[in-house]
């Protein structure tokens, strides 16, 4: 069973710096609603890094699994395998392309595969909200901070 939805918005900053954000995992803690338990290995993103993260409230804190399955800075691709809670993973695309020297725009490509059955159907049927509501929200604090980090 699969669920898939695509935010997109235009973010006020050179693509430069949204890139550098989301290749940064380290510092992802700083605008995600997250925090970043570790990054392995170290340092800027390269394909098989592994990203471990907490988030959501006291005491539900949820933990993530994140690992970048392609990364192509000259199209502005990041893929990534996000591993969630219950089974779901989500298999994100994101994309940044440039629509002027000082803009660019970000699409979130969510495609969350859930447990077959009616495991699945049952997750769906809660979460829906939150697959729609969390990539949105993720990608407004991405363009919040890109957009405070520029400063023309």
């Amino acid at each position: 069973m699969a669920h898939a939805v695509c935010p997109t918005d235009i973010v006020r900053a050179p693509v430069e710096v949204v890139w550098g954000l989301l290749t940064t995992p380290a510092d992802w803690g700083s605008f995600f609603d997250a925090d970043v338990l570790s990054v392995e290995p170290a340092g800027a993103a390269v394909v098989g890094q592994r990203i471990r993260l907490a988030s959501g409230p006291w005491p539900a804190r949820f933990r993530l699994l994140f690992e970048f399955t392609q990364i192509d800075e000259a199209r502005g691709i990041l893929d990534l395998e996000i591993r969630l809670p219950f089974g779901i993973v989500n298999h994100e695309h994101l994309v940044c392309t440039p629509v002027g020297p000082s803009e660019c725009r970000v699409a979130y490509g969510c495609n969350f595969d859930l447990p077959a059955g009616w495991t699945g159907r049952v997750l769906l049927a809660l979460l829906r909200q939150e697959f729609e509501a969390g990539p949105v929200d993720s990608l407004a604090r991405l363009k919040r901070a890109a957009e405070a980090r520029w400063r023309p």
